[in-house]
């Protein structure tokens, strides 16, 4: 299958500060109420991969799939849905782990070279402790021509210490022992476990060496599209991005 390609300008068109607080204000329900956010979080990745492709009757994989939220939200828009999960528990959290699904390293994945014309990971760069191998991986078993898109969030923004945040400013491994001290017990999210400090810079370098794919964006996954432009400000990147979005198509074999 050909994926279609969209218009240039539709992401910015569609990257609205209407948008942007909506899912601010999701992010609150992370903890609380994980369903409500991570269903908000699907429905707007299939937006965005949308921008791109078109999703009917693409063999998409995700890269840490999790519960299953994702797989809802892709399936509805016509994409045939592959999940990898390191973690079983994460997999079967709305049930029965489901057809499809494969337990497994981002940094080792489980499939052959140029199996998907869809390989998608949403916010699990940060907790994998060799974040490019990873990459790497997803531009692999990606066919010719197919689309990459890997969203991760970064360490130097507002939510990069997860829920030690804002206490990772002063070091991740400071804001670990802040957290178990007033909470009583570890962080999900444990820094140089699981993890772990990438930053927009780290992506855009990564993004420009790889050989293997055309860069199609880079762009601050949640920010508005007026904002856009902050993104070539070092440093200033930094603090603003958030959460970085790469998208890349694979080249043919002879291309690379």
């Amino acid at each position: 299958m050909t994926l279609a390609r969209r218009p240039d300008d539709r992401p910015r068109r569609r990257a609205t500060l209407r948008r942007s607080v909506r899912l601010l204000r999701e992010f609150r329900y992370e903890q609380p109420d994980p369903a409500r956010f991570y269903r908000a979080l699907a429905a707007d990745s299939v937006e965005q991969l949308g921008d791109y492709c078109d999703l009917r009757g693409a063999r998409l994989l995700d890269v840490g799939g999790g519960p299953g939220y994702f797989r809802d939200a892709f399936v509805a828009a016509g994409a045939t849905y592959l999940a990898l999960d390191a973690d079983a528990g994460e997999l079967a959290g709305l049930g029965e782990i489901a057809s499809g699904t494969v337990i497994g390293s981002g940094m080792q994945l489980p499939f052959a070279d140029d199996s998907v014309d869809v390989c998608y990971s949403s916010n699990v760069l940060e907790h994998v402790s060799d974040p490019w191998l990873m990459a790497e991986e997803m531009v692999r078993v990606t066919r010719p021509g197919g689309l990459v898109y890997l969203s991760y969030t970064v360490w130097f923004g507002p939510w990069g210490g997860h829920e030690t945040a804002p206490w990772h400013f002063l070091g991740g491994q400071r804001a670990r022992r802040r957290y178990r001290r007033v909470h009583g017990h570890e962080p999900k999210n444990r820094f140089g476990e699981s993890l772990f400090a990438v930053t927009t810079g780290a992506g855009l370098r990564w993004a420009a060496r790889q050989q293997g794919a055309e860069v199609v964006a880079a762009r601050p996954r949640y920010n508005p599209g007026w904002s856009w432009w902050l993104l070539r400000v070092p440093v200033v990147r930094e603090l603003v991005t958030w959460n970085l979005a790469l998208v890349l198509r694979k080249l043919p074999a002879d291309a690379s």
